[in-house]
């Protein structure tokens, strides 16, 4: 049986144990050193003792954790929670003994509240926001008189310190939900960016299958000669009658026919190994474009240049020019242009379709991981995920990509990459 799924607060966090402790640590330097020199520093009397307890709660605690835990491990979605939900209940009972929402340090509030939304789910964060409206809520209430060195006791207009709760939450509001959404953006770059390794991955292997078909070769010729020629020796000392010769013979026979088997193999791979290195800028984009030929838009290739070019052929040009060119037949209506041009200076493919081009809110946003509409009606198809793959691959050969829109009266769009014409044309020979 499969083991069940791990419930809903046993679930990974994306933060680690030591983490979490080692922000407790800056938080307790900070509140002993506040609560010390408010005391002895400026000589305000207020519940030192009681202050002091309350910091002296989160040193147990931490102390408790290092001797409990991995500070390695993940801490799971429960225990994270449970952490910065004490946080958020050890500063009100500061807050509490020194003045409530008159202290100003009230928008530390926001600091646990905001590490949540990076880390946890964002249902997760919600409940520890109302935790925190809670105990603001609280505080406004039941508090100790602020501290003050007149020894006159400081009291702020009711209106004020609404307008500080008021203050307070929407903070809590608004770095939470700022928060959430960096992580968030940061998640799925992170996320797309292994997509982009992957891909680069499969084609390089790809691309090192023939290497290891010719090391075969080579490496079975040796026993196999051995064989060939142990072979004709036993054949040649029997007698013509004898009823081995003919299995011997067959075995010389097809020991030969191995051998021409493997003598080809590495004939093709050494022919494999000009083809995969190098190709004529027009057999590139033939070779590109064949995949996607009958989908629905004609896709035609051009060149323009002067003299005959070859480029060095890599698998991170194909698969990103591949994608492109899927994208740009997916969205044409009838035609997609497919382009090469060259001077003594650089190397320009061009991709253009007749489609309905790319919204403006889309055009500036393009190579974002998961943007997923061409225009604002939602046409067919995404640009999303396999875009920002195409930009990274081809940014990383020294490319540089324009992508625009067509002008009027023409539609559709344009998809221009350029490289110094050294970065990727073949070396002669």
């Amino acid at each position: 049986m499969s083991s069940p799924a791990p419930g809903y607060w046993s679930a990974r966090s994306r933060v680690r144990v030591r983490t979490l402790i080692l922000l407790r640590w800056l938080a307790i330097v900070g509140q002993l050193s506040a609560v010390l020199f408010v005391r002895f520093g400026l000589g305000v009397e207020f519940p030192l003792l009681a202050a002091i307890a309350a910091i002296g709660v989160s040193v147990a605690i931490n102390i408790i954790l290092h001797a409990k835990r991995r500070l390695q491990d993940l801490a799971s979605e429960g225990e994270a929670a449970l952490q910065l939900a004490y946080d958020v209940v050890q500063l009100a009972m500061l807050l509490a003994l020194t003045g409530g929402l008159q202290n100003p340090f009230v928008f530390l509030f926001v600091a646990p509240v905001a590490v949540s939304a990076t880390i946890l789910r964002p249902t997760v964060t919600a409940m520890l926001a109302t935790l925190t409206f809670l105990c603001v809520g609280a505080i406004s209430v039941w508090r100790l008189p602020l501290p003050w060195p007149t020894g006159v006791a400081f009291e702020m207009p009711q209106l004020y310190e609404l307008g500080i709760a008021a203050a307070v939450l929407v903070g809590l509001a608004f770095t939470s939900v700022y928060a959430w959404r960096v992580a968030a953006e940061e998640e799925r770059l992170n996320i797309a960016l292994a997509a982009v390794q992957a891909v680069l991955a499969r084609e390089q292997t790809l691309s090192a299958l023939g290497g290891l078909a010719a090391a075969a070769a080579h490496e079975l010729g040796t026993p196999l000669a051995t064989i060939h020629l142990a072979a004709k020796e036993m054949a040649r000392e029997l007698k013509a009658d004898d009823p081995r010769a003919e299995d011997l013979q067959l075995l010389v026979t097809q020991s030969e026919r191995c051998r021409a088997i493997l003598a080809q193999l590495s004939a093709r791979r050494e022919q494999g190994d000009v083809m995969i290195a190098r190709a004529p800028i027009r057999a590139l984009l033939e070779e590109i474009a064949t995949p996607h030929l009958g989908l629905g838009a004609d896709i035609a290739i051009l060149t323009q240049g002067a003299g005959a070019l070859e480029v060095r052929r890599m698998p991170e040009i194909v698969h990103a020019l591949g994608g492109i060119v899927e994208n740009a037949v997916g969205f044409a209506r009838t035609r997609v242009e497919f382009e090469a041009k060259w001077d003594a200076d650089s190397i320009e493919i061009v991709v253009r379709d007749d489609g309905p081009g790319f919204a403006p809110g889309v055009l500036s946003r393009l190579g974002e991981p998961y943007l997923t509409e061409r225009d604002e009606e939602g046409a067919a198809g995404g640009l999303g995920l396999g875009f920002f793959i195409a930009k990274t691959l081809l940014e990383r050969t020294g490319a540089k990509l324009d992508v625009r829109n067509r002008k009027p009266p023409l539609a559709g769009a344009i998809v221009s990459i350029r490289w110094p014409r050294a970065a990727v044309e073949a070396p002669s020979l």
